[in-house]
């Protein structure tokens, strides 16, 4: 089938279109090459350089008229958001909807949604999260991924779109950039292998549930053709604090590495991790590769990004 998957020069996508194409779907991808990266575009996808809200948007889906949509671009820096809620809306809540307006127009038959669980939940009632958690985003990025989430709904109740909502939680892996939630693991990475100083904000006990990108890529392959109109988390059920995270990227380096501890960002979320029973009873998925393992998989690539 033909894919277009939107932020495909990113860290996640291009690593699902590297994928879809193994698989032999012809993949289009549109970014705007704002925080992706030009080198991560596979050699086999047809490329277009545009933001998610330009009008233009209509004349790649009149011309590719993609099956189905992986929808990976986002403004997904949760502090920005908070900094900026205007601009986040406008580009995760309209450029959703004018990818969707085209969808319909075009008639593409599904749409894979890249969403949020931690951001969404917010501060948790019981851990881990299962899909029944209350939706209590407390940033205006949460906010806007649950807005799309209903915009979903609406689409396929009003326009027959077919949908799959995967809720990840924080993933990381190789070609991983600094932004985002799950940005620590590259900051830290980056900054130990150039011999510089990596600060844990706060205390160090904040959790997050952290996902290897390949288990991802799993996930997005299944949806391909399963899981119509329903909402997944995408992670590992197990926490993990900052401390605990540094200490494990420490151990692989070359020289010993300090762990130092600076002022904590306000408002950050205190733990964050999610149940993922649900598309392991439906689709059969389940996390494979552990923290360990893919650490080492991720020094690696940034190892033999920096020589």
């Amino acid at each position: 089938m033909k894919i277009l998957i939107t932020g495909g020069a990113g860290f996640i996508a291009s690593n699902i279109a590297d994928r879809y194409i193994e698989l032999g779907h012809e993949v289009v991808i549109i970014d705007n090459l704002v925080t992706g990266q030009r080198e991560n575009i596979p050699a086999a996808a047809k490329f277009y350089e545009m933001d998610i809200c330009d009008e233009r948007v209509k004349n790649v889906f009149e011309m590719e008229k993609p099956d189905l949509i992986s929808h990976h671009a986002a403004q997904m820096d949760v502090r920005k958001s908070v900094a900026d809620p205007a601009y986040d809306a406008n580009v995760n809540i309209l450029g959703t909807i004018n990818l969707l307006q085209n969808c319909v127009k075009f008639k593409t038959k599904k749409f894979i949604f890249a969403s949020t669980g931690g951001a969404i939940y917010g501060e948790q009632d019981y851990f881990p999260a299962d899909e029944k958690h209350p939706n209590q985003p407390l940033s205006p990025y949460g906010i806007t991924k649950l807005a799309c989430e209903k915009y979903l709904f609406f689409f396929k109740e009003t326009h027959g779109l077919d949908y799959t909502i995967l809720r990840y939680a924080n993933v990381y892996g190789p070609r991983q950039n600094p932004h985002g939630e799950a940005g620590v693991v590259a900051i830290f990475s980056q900054r130990m292998l150039r011999g510089e100083q990596a600060f844990v904000n706060g205390d160090g006990t904040q959790t997050r549930d952290y996902v290897f990108v390949g288990d991802v890529v799993n996930a997005n392959e299944l949806a391909l053709t399963q899981g119509a109109g329903k909402i997944y988390n995408i992670g590992t059920g197990i926490e993990t604090d900052v401390n605990t995270l540094f200490d494990a990227i420490a151990s692989q380096m070359d020289h010993p590495v300090e762990r130092k501890h600076r002022e904590g960002q306000p408002g950050e979320q205190l733990r964050s991790v999610l149940d993922a029973s649900f598309i392991k009873k439906e689709l059969g998925w389940s996390p494979q590769v552990s923290l360990d393992k893919g650490l080492k998989q991720t020094v690696a690539f940034f190892r033999n990004k920096q020589s």
